[in-house]
Formats: structure tokens, C-alpha cells, sequence
């Protein structure tokens, strides 16, 4: 698995949390958890980004922990905006198949990371 895929994921994802934020604003007339919801999606492809132009091993690794973590945190506002009722069923279940796809490169790219950087 290449770290290329999972920017490319991250970033078709972010855009598609984009697309999500102004729906919420515009239709939904949600502005707090969507902001939130903006911050932590669109800042996952952006860690990635970094990780890829890091200047050692130990700072690509953290900054791809900070991308799982992100990641963390967008699945979180997913599941409260579909727990509360702004988000339904089908654009729930949508946003957090590709929100734990994408949770799941990152958790394999850091482990393998580690290992390698344990050698």
C-alpha cells in the first residue's frame, strides 16, 4: 500500500466534506458541528501532504499519526451529526465508509512506518 493512495483517498474525501459543509449550511442551516466537521476533514489530506514532504522518518511518522487522529475526529463528527438527526441514514453511511477507509490506510501506513523505523 502506498502512501499515494491514501492522499488521493484523503483528498477526493475532502472534497467531498466540503461539498457536505455547505449542504449542512445551506440546507440543514447547521453551522457549529458542520465547522467542525470542515476543520477535521479537510485537515486529514492536508497532514498527508505534510508527511510526504517530511525531512525525516520520525516527522513523516508523526505527521501521518496526526492525519489517523484527524481522522478519528471526522468519524466523531459524522456519527454526532447522525446521532442527532442532521445527517440521514444514506449521507451518513456514505461519508463514514470513506471516513474509515481511509482511518484504516493510515492506521496500516503508521504501523508499518513504526516497524520499519524499529529496524
Amino acid at each position: 500500500m502506498s502512501e499515494g493512495v491514501t492522499y488521493q483517498k484523503s483528498k477526493l474525501f475532502a472534497v467531498r466534506i466540503v461539498k457536505l459543509y455547505r449542504y449542512l449550511c445551506d440546507e440543514k442551516k447547521e453551522y457549529v458541528l458542520s465547522k467542525q466537521l470542515l476543520k477535521s476533514g479537510t485537515s486529514i489530506g492536508a497532514n498527508i501532504a505534510e508527511a510526504n514532504c517530511a525531512f525525516s522518518k520520525k516527522d513523516f511518522l508523526a505527521k501521518m499519526y496526526i492525519a489517523f487522529k484527524e481522522c478519528a475526529e471526522t468519524e466523531y463528527w459524522l456519527e454526532l451529526l447522525f446521532d442527532s438527526g442532521v445527517l440521514n441514514e444514506k449521507e451518513f453511511q456514505s461519508m463514514i465508509d470513506d471516513c474509515r477507509e481511509i482511518k484504516k490506510l493510515l492506521s496500516s501506513v503508521t504501523k508499518t512506518s513504526k516497524e520499519k523505523n524499529m529496524e
